[in-house]
């Protein structure tokens, strides 16, 4: 009876053996789903009316337009044929398999401070988690001879950092675990600084670190219709007046109680942060809040009552404040204040008050969608003005509420208006945003 008792020992022990590889398979796997959604990847890979990560998204850069490629395990048409070095040599470097150097509009810079155990993990779910899609996206629209990518090999040498530089360079900047962490998510795999960091004549970013200058997070120039506001401490463009919690809110639920998720950064949250875990998200606050504002000279914002005053007398006298009356305030309130966490408030909101009025007037003329969240399952929906307001009327309605209730922001013209409307988000990027919804 020994033996076939022995047997069955073995036996057991082999399937014992068996499930705990296959659940620390299924945990790799896992973890590199999570980090997917840390890292935004289906925001840019994702577009609407295509297979999940099939890419096709398009980026207006100076020298033209490109499209996400695939990045499905498809052997055709996507990475499945690349190796894992390859895999990381891409993400942290730059580096196609093929040897040429990708366009900077991937955040490489960024994802070189991504660890060895992370990339390995991404690489499991792109392998074994995402289905193929046998599908490319169109092609680039960059003309001849800057659609050459042998050029871009010298900007990578320029400016962007090895893994060996960057990830101890991000991994030693706290000693306090949480901001530690905190600063590991926003400077590597979520790469705000991709879009809310000043980039030079030259593209690179100014800064790629909160060590590397109070540049990093101070607010980038526009992409594809959107002017990225400060991150940092500034009081009335910035997250001065944010708590923790606010900050919290907005990742998880595309709203809080200063303001509500629009542009870009609406499909960043759906696809990306309102994935992460409560602990994530506190990280990502504690350490945007340990960021100081890089204009020390703002006033702080404080309500003034003088134009809801007189809109409750009826007195319309003011430029622009028939229109905010009879278009507006039905969801944001007379008082400015609006509903918060279903109509944003107008008054204190940091989007009202940036030198550059470029996404208050394209949010006017396209509309938004604030879509369902995990967290906040109900949909709201901005309408479309720009067949309904002339030029003149919507630069009257935003030098309203740009100047009204304490805001005190400069005026604009009908001139600014036309000349705004130019740079209209692509019409693929609004899809997008609720593509995977």
């Amino acid at each position: 009876m020994k033996w076939p008792l022995l047997a069955v020992c073995i036996l057991g022990s082999s399937l014992a053996g068996k499930a705990i590889a296959q659940d620390a398979d299924n945990a790799t796997l896992e973890k590199g789903r999570y980090l997917a959604a840390a890292s935004d990847c289906a925001a840019c890979h994702s577009a609407h009316g295509r297979p999940e990560y099939s890419g096709g998204i398009s980026f207006s850069l100076p020298m033209g337009k490109i499209y996400s490629t695939n990045i499905t395990p498809d052997a055709d048409h996507g990475i499945g044929h690349y190796t894992e070095a390859q895999f990381g040599r891409a993400l942290r470097e730059g580096v196609r398999r093929d040897g040429s150097t990708l366009y900077p509009a991937m955040p490489f810079p960024s994802y070189a401070r991504l660890t060895d155990s992370d990339i390995h993990a991404l690489f499991i779910y792109f392998r074994k988690g995402v289905k193929p899609a046998p599908i490319s996206p169109p092609k680039n629209g960059i003309v001849w001879p800057l659609s050459i990518r042998w050029p871009l090999t010298f900007w990578r040498w320029a400016f962007a950092p090895t893994p060996t530089k960057a990830i101890p360079r991000t991994s030693g900047e706290f000693t306090d675990p949480e901001l530690a962490r905190g600063a590991y998510l926003v400077e590597g795999p979520a790469h705000c600084g991709a879009c809310h960091s000043p980039r030079a004549i030259t593209m690179q970013e100014k800064a790629l670190t909160a060590t590397d200058g109070n540049l990093y997070l101070a607010g980038g120039a526009m992409v594809d219709g959107w002017t990225p506001p400060s991150l940092r401490q500034e009081n009335r463009t910035g997250l001065g007046r944010w708590s923790e919690d606010d900050i919290v809110s907005f990742l998880k639920t595309g709203r809080a109680v200063t303001g509500s998720v629009f542009g870009s950064m609406t499909s960043a949250v759906l696809h990306g942060t309102q994935k992460l875990t409560d602990d994530d998200l506190h990280a990502i606050a504690h350490y945007l809040k340990s960021l100081k504002a890089v204009d020390q000279t703002q006033k702080p914002w404080t309500y003034d009552s003088t134009i809801t005053d007189q809109l409750h007398k009826a007195d319309l006298s003011y430029r622009g404040a028939r229109i905010y009356v009879d278009r507006c305030a039905a969801c944001h309130r007379t008082d400015g204040k609006g509903y918060p966490s279903v109509f944003p408030p107008l008054a204190g909101n940091p989007v009202m008050m940036q030198d550059d009025p470029v996404s208050l007037i394209h949010i006017i003329q396209s509309g938004a969608t604030l879509p369902a969240m995990t967290a906040a399952p109900s949909s709201i929906v901005m309408p479309v003005f720009k067949h309904k307001l002339t030029d003149e009327q919507i630069a009257d309605v935003v030098t309203f509420i740009r100047h009204a209730w304490g805001n005190n922001a400069s005026p604009i013209s009908a001139e600014d208006v036309k000349r705004l409307s130019k740079s209209m988000p692509p019409p693929d990027m609004a899809d997008d945003a609720l593509s995977l919804n």
